[in-house]
């Protein structure tokens, strides 16, 4: 195995194993391509994932999707950014009441994973109905599955760059590997317009991983073709 491959696995063991608890997050909000470029760019975030939830339909697929709704779910450490500030930022950045859609594939979705997530969505739905002017109608309950999208999916925007995609080719080998990457969720985000090129090497050097692996990273990331 090749220094890139063994850095890559210690940056996501270092970022996902940091000795401090991770919290889900699960939100539909229209096509979920660009709420995972949205929240990938946030300091914080660890994993973002697309798929499916919300509905009956066993293994839904993007062509199959019956009356499930497309999703992002974001793993996150609550000690950089609150459950509280994930949902402003839900919120704050789709339309969340039912007479903008017709079906379930794009509706205003909640799904929380613990009662205290349950208690602080209905205190910043009352702050965002404020904001707002006028009722929220987001479908709110408790979460119980989640079905991964398939792998075109997932990171899609940076997925449309393939020159980039080669030179990060000894990282991941499977595009696969994109899925779980913070690395890449960074990537999809600044492709997409979230985040400044300053700003993701300033967090890259503030990650809990070796030296090498950050001197890497941030070179990789400083000279990358587009």
């Amino acid at each position: 195995m090749g220094f890139q491959q063994m850095a890559i696995g210690k940056i996501e063991e270092g970022l996902h194993q940091n000795g401090r608890p991770l919290e889900l997050a699960t939100l539909g909000m229209g096509c979920f391509w660009g709420p995972e470029a949205r929240f990938g760019s946030i300091p914080g975030v660890v994993r973002t994932r697309v798929g499916f939830a919300g509905g009956t339909l066993p293994s839904p697929t993007y062509r199959r999707m019956g009356d499930h709704t497309e999703t992002v779910q974001i793993e996150f450490d609550p000690l950089m950014i609150s459950y509280a500030e994930v949902l402003r930022g839900f919120w704050q950045n789709h339309y969340p009441n039912r007479d903008n859609y017709k079906g379930r594939q794009y509706i205003s979705l909640l799904h929380y994973h613990t009662e205290q997530q349950r208690k602080t969505v209905g205190i910043i739905r009352e702050e965002m109905e404020l904001q707002l002017g006028e009722p929220i109608e987001t479908e709110i309950s408790s979460y119980s599955q989640f079905t991964l999208a398939e792998e075109r999916h997932q990171k899609y925007y940076l997925k449309r760059y393939p020159k980039a995609l080669e030179q990060t080719a000894e990282l991941y080998p499977d595009p696969a590997f994109l899925t779980d990457s913070t690395f890449a969720a960074r990537l999809n985000g600044f492709v997409k317009g979230f985040g400044t090129k300053a700003g993701v090497l300033e967090e890259i050097g503030q990650w809990s991983i070796g030296e090498n692996e950050k001197t890497y990273l941030i070179d990789l990331f400083s000279t990358m073709k587009w």
